[in-house]
């Protein structure tokens, strides 16, 4: 029997140093304790994508899923999802889909929202489909931080030029893989009895993934490759479809109230 020690003890250090594919639960499980409070309701209803719609030229990919595989060494700038539907969506086999946008329109909002994007992808969730939060693969990338990493504020585009936008305070991107989170605090334009622009945009405040990465920016106009609308009171969501593969789940929306620091 002695003999046979070494041989099973490298067979269990071989299978334990194979990749195996990550599961990642699509469900609503975990949900921070602060859902628990008054205000807030879903933008996913946990079986499909009733309430969004498709935005932009080509068919629309996004489905809804019940989690989430990631295959850090066999394939890590993919995901792939569970055949049964859920309350994830996923922006098709490719990540290369329109944009998905909400039926309903928003004033000033809290939201909260999680992504999952593989090695290298990228995203934005745009506020009023105007003002983009970058998802993007920011895990390790260097200071100092740009417009264009995870968490920032997305520059705009005028002359052929990125202008203005802010970068995050922080990198606070998890690895490849791994589900991430927005908590924002968003106070729309004001617009006088004329309808003339009165007040810009305005990030109250940005957590990414908890940790606070932005703390009222002002937004002049909207961000790059934002919807194809103006600037208003209220105006409809959007998460980027066209930029490769991401993930979303527990997406919650309330009226804005006063920030409560914790």
């Amino acid at each position: 029997m002695a003999r046979w020690i070494p041989m099973l003890m490298a067979c269990a250090a071989l299978a334990a140093a194979q990749p195996h594919p990550e599961l990642n639960d699509g469900e609503a499980h975990g949900d921070p304790p602060f859902l628990l409070e008054e205000g807030w309701r879903p933008l996913l209803n946990g079986r499909d994508l009733a309430g969004w719609r498709g935005d932009g030229k080509g068919s629309n990919e996004w489905f809804a899923t019940t989690a989430i595989r990631f295959e850090r060494f066999l394939s890590p700038t993919r995901l792939h999802a569970i055949p049964k539907p859920g309350g994830t969506m996923l922006n098709g086999p490719t990540g290369r889909t329109v944009n998905l946008v909400t039926e309903e329109s928003f004033g000033d909002l809290e939201l909260y929202l999680e992504f999952m994007i593989p090695k290298g992808s990228n995203s934005g969730v745009y506020l009023h489909g105007l003002y983009e939060i970058q998802v993007f693969d920011s895990w390790n990338a260097p200071e100092p931080l740009k417009t264009s990493d995870g968490g920032a504020i997305y520059h705009r585009w005028i002359n052929e030029k990125g202008v203005g936008g802010a970068p995050p305070l922080r990198n606070a991107s998890r690895r490849p893989g791994e589900w991430q989170s927005y908590q924002v605090w968003f106070r729309g334009p004001r617009f006088d009895s004329s309808g003339k622009k009165t007040e810009n945009a305005r990030f109250i405040r940005v957590l990414h993934n908890g940790l606070l990465v932005h703390d009222n920016v002002e937004v002049e106009g909207p961000t790059r490759a934002h919807m194809n609308l103006p600037e208003a009171a209220k105006n409809p969501l959007m998460l980027q479809g066209d930029h490769g593969p991401v993930a979303y789940r527990n997406l919650y929306v309330r009226p804005l109230r006063p920030i409560v620091l914790r």
